[in-house]
C-alpha cells in the first residue's frame, strides 16, 4: 500500500494500522470527501454571518454553552479552547498512537459533518505525510466529549504552539518544525477549534492497535499451547470436531479445528496414542478449544465495534448542509468503546492466564508427564525455566489488576454539564498494556514448550509445529546449561513481533 484515500466511510483497522506503522504511505482525501467538507463548512460560515445561536460556534463551550461570543472574537474563542483543553499530564504517547489517532481525526473530519476548513484540514494532512508527530501527554481524558485533552494537544501542533516528539524520543518546539518545512500556523476559525477536538481519536487508536495485535495473539496462543500439548504427550481427542459442533460457538470451532491441523503427523502424538492409558487431560489443554475460542470471540466483536468507530462522525456539534441544520447530540461520548476495551482486556487476560498455567505445567515435575524437572538437563546445579514461570505468573496477576473494567466508573465534569463519562481512555490503555502483557506470557509458554519438545527427540512434532521449532532454534539454542533468561524471553517476543510465525497458522 503505497497511499491512503479518506473519505470517512471505508477505513479499516488494517489499512489504519499498515498507514501507523508505515510512514512512506501518504494519506490523502478523496474528491468527494473534500467536496463534503466544503459544503460543510460554507454551511458554518453562513451561520456565522448571520449570527445565529449555535453551541460552540458562536457560544462558549461546556457549562459556558450560555455565553454568546461576539463576532470580533470568535477566531480568539477557537484558539482558547485549544490552549485551555492542552491540559495533559504523564508520559507521552508513542508516535504510532498519536500518528493513529491523527488519521483517525482526518478520516472523521472527510465525513463533511463538522464544519472545519478544508485548508486546515489538509495541513493536518500534511503534517501526517511530513511524519510530524505532536507531544501528546498519556492522561487527562475521560472518555466523553471524546479525548479533548489529547486532541488538544495535536491541535497546539497545528496552530504553531506546544510540542513535536520526534523519533529519538526529544521533544522540540512545534513553531520550529513548521517553520522548517515552510507550514504557516493555522489561524483557527468559527468551530474548527471544536472539530479538531470532540472526537474519541485516542481509544480508537489504542483500540485499533490493540485489537489487530490481539487477533495475532489469540492464533498463535493456539501454536503455543499445541506444542505444549505435544511435549506434555497430551490427547487431542478433546478436539474432535463432533464434540464442539454440539455447542456451536464459532471461536471454539475455529481454535479446535486450528488443534487438530497443528498436531496433524506429530510423531510424538503417535507414539502414545494406543499405549499411555490417558483417558483426558487437565483443563488447560482439553479445554484449549472453549477457553481460547471464547476469547476469539470477544476479541472479534472488539474488532467489530472498532470497525464500526473509526468510520463514525463523533463531534458536537454535527452539521447537514443538505438541511441548513446543527444538530447538537452525543456521538463524542466514548461508552461503546469503553465496555469493548475492557471485554478485550478480559479476553486477553483469560489467553494469558491458561498459558502460564500450561507453563506450569511444563515445569512442574509432578504434572509434566516425565520431563524433567524445571526443565534443566541437570537438575539442582541448574534451575533450568523456573523462574520463567514466576516471571509469567507476575505477569497474569499484574493482568487481573488492569483488567478491573474502568468503563463502571464516572466523574462528572465540566459543572456537572458533562455528569457521565465513559472512562474510556483508561480502559484502552489497560487494554492495550494487557495485550502486550499477553506477548510476553505466551513468548515465555514457546520458550518452555521449544525446551520440553527437545527431551523427546529422536521423535518429532508436527511438521507445523516443527517449522516452529526451526523458527524458534534460529534464535534461542536448546538450554544445556543455565543461561540469562531475559535475553531468551525478549529474543522470542522479537520473533513474535516480526510476524514470521503468523504465517504458520492464519484463520
Amino acid at each position: 500500500m503505497n497511499s491512503l484515500e479518506l473519505n470517512g466511510s471505508e477505513l479499516t483497522i488494517d489499512d489504519l494500522v499498515t498507514a501507523i506503522n508505515d510512514t512512506s504511505i501518504k494519506i490523502s482525501l478523496t474528491e468527494p470527501a473534500k467536496q463534503a467538507v466544503i459544503r460543510a463548512r460554507n454551511t458554518v460560515e453562513n451561520w456565522v454571518t448571520n449570527n445565529e445561536l449555535i453551541y460552540g460556534i458562536t457560544t462558549g463551550f461546556g457549562e459556558f454553552a450560555n455565553v454568546m461570543i461576539p463576532p470580533d472574537e470568535l477566531e480568539e474563542l477557537q484558539e482558547n479552547l485549544i490552549l485551555s483543553h492542552s491540559a495533559g499530564a504523564g508520559i507521552l504517547l508513542d508516535r504510532d498512537v498519536v500518528r493513529g489517532m491523527m488519521i483517525l481525526r482526518v478520516n472523521a473530519l472527510a465525513k463533511g459533518h463538522s464544519g472545519i476548513r478544508l485548508e486546515t484540514l489538509e495541513t493536518l494532512v500534511q503534517l501526517l505525510n511530513l511524519d510530524i508527530i505532536p507531544a501528546v501527554p498519556s492522561q487527562g481524558s475521560v472518555g466523553s466529549s471524546g479525548d479533548l485533552v489529547q486532541l488538544a494537544h495535536i491541535s497546539l501542533t497545528l496552530i504553531g504552539k506546544g510540542n513535536v516528539l520526534l523519533k529519538n524520543g526529544e521533544t522540540i518546539p512545534s513553531k520550529t518544525i513548521l517553520q522548517e518545512h515552510s507550514i504557516k500556523p493555522v489561524i483557527l476559525k468559527a468551530k474548527e477549534g471544536l472539530a479538531l477536538i470532540n472526537g474519541t481519536q485516542m481509544m480508537c487508536s489504542f483500540g485499533a492497535l490493540a485489537v489487530e495485535k490481539a487477533q495475532k495473539l489469540a492464533n498463535l496462543a493456539d501454536v503455543c499451547g499445541a506444542l505444549t500439548l505435544d511435549a506434555l504427550r497430551g490427547t487431542d481427542r478433546a478436539f474432535d470436531e463432533r464434540i464442539h459442533q454440539l455447542r456451536g460457538f464459532a471461536g471454539q470451532l475455529q481454535t479446535a479445528k486450528n488443534l487438530r491441523e497443528l498436531l496433524t503427523g506429530s510423531q510424538i502424538r503417535e507414539s502414545h496414542r494406543h499405549g499411555d492409558g490417558l483417558v483426558q487431560d487437565a483443563y488447560s489443554l482439553r479445554c484449549m478449544p472453549q477457553v481460547h475460542g471464547a476469547s476469539r470471540d470477544a476479541i472479534n466483536y472488539v474488532y467489530s465495534v472498532l470497525s464500526t468507530e473509526l468510520n463514525s462522525a463523533n463531534d458536537n456539534p454535527l452539521i447537514f448542509p443538505e438541511t441548513n441544520e446543527h444538530i447538537e447530540g452525543g456521538n463524542f461520548h466514548g461508552q461503546p468503546l469503553a465496555l469493548a476495551l475492557d471485554f478485550l482486556a478480559i479476553a486477553c487476560s483469560e489467553l494469558a492466564n491458561i498459558s502460564e498455567r500450561r507453563t506450569e505445567r511444563l515445569v512442574n515435575g509432578a504434572l509434566s508427564n516425565g520431563l524433567p524437572r524445571f526443565l534443566a538437563k541437570k537438575g539442582g546445579v541448574q534451575s533450568g525455566m523456573m523462574i520463567a514461570q514466576y516471571t509469567s505468573a507476575s505477569i497474569v496477576s499484574e493482568n487481573k489488576v488492569l483488567t478491573h473494567p474502568a468503563s463502571v466508573d464516572s466523574i462528572p465534569t465540566s459543572g456537572n454539564q458533562e455528569d457521565h463519562n465513559s472512562m474510556g481512555s483508561i480502559s484502552a490503555q489497560k487494554a492495550w498494556k494487557v495485550v502486550h502483557n499477553l506477548q510476553i506470557v505466551l513468548a515465555i509458554e514457546l520458550l518452555c514448550a521449544a525446551q520440553a519438545i527437545e527431551f523427546l527427540r529422536p521423535l518429532e512434532s508436527s511438521p507445523q509445529l516443527e517449522s516452529v521449532m526451526k523458527l524458534v532454534r534460529r534464535i534461542v539454542p536448546f538450554a544445556e546449561n543455565d543461561r540469562i533468561l531475559y535475553d531468551d524471553i525478549q529474543q522470542v517476543i522479537a520473533l513474535i513481533e516480526s510476524g514470521l510465525l503468523d504465517s504458520v497458522l492464519k484463520s
